[in-house]
């Protein structure tokens, strides 16, 4: 369990992050066509995912907007962002800024990947959604880089997570 904070206040969290240099745990999301996505779908590409709780927040769609532009820098990269929000408002978000660039992963089905990740919130105001958190694999899912923001109101440190990108 690690405690971060939203607005100050001490919020829980389920657990830890995956450890530097461990593999990572694999995953079942949703995409915006309401398919199916495991790690193995991304196999041979370095990955940045970016744990948000909602885009329908300022600083997750902040940070999702500095991401988008930032992934152009990384062409043998993808850039996952992983929230709570349905993948239809995921898609709409998107679509309206204009984010080509990153890929909208949504929870809908399952809350395991936040389990699996140690960022599920158990308790605050937004208990059920994930703590904000960026954790960078390699091309073999291996985590080169964890941050577990520690406060959900500020945004991550990208200059970090993308030099752990390469």
């Amino acid at each position: 369990m690690a405690t971060i904070t939203f607005k100050g206040n001490p919020v829980n969290t389920n657990g830890d992050l995956p450890a530097v240099g461990a593999a990572a745990p694999d995953f079942k999301l949703v995409t915006a066509d309401l398919k199916d996505v495991t790690l193995a779908d991304f196999a041979g590409k370095k990955k940045l995912i970016s744990i948000v709780p909602s885009l329908d927040t300022s600083v997750c769609a902040l940070s999702t907007r500095k991401l988008n532009e930032e992934s152009k820098q990384h062409p043998n990269a993808v850039v996952l962002i992983v929230s709570t929000d349905l993948p239809f408002a995921q898609k709409r978000f998107c679509d309206n800024e204009g984010l080509n660039n990153v890929v909208p992963l949504s929870m809908m089905r399952s809350r395991n990947f936040a389990k699996d990740y140690g960022v599920l919130q158990e308790s605050g105001p937004l208990a059920g959604l994930t703590a904000r958190a960026v954790v960078v694999l390699d091309e073999n899912n291996r985590v080169r880089y964890t941050e577990l923001v520690p406060e959900i109101a500020q945004e991550p440190n990208y200059a970090a997570a993308l030099a752990a990108l390469g």
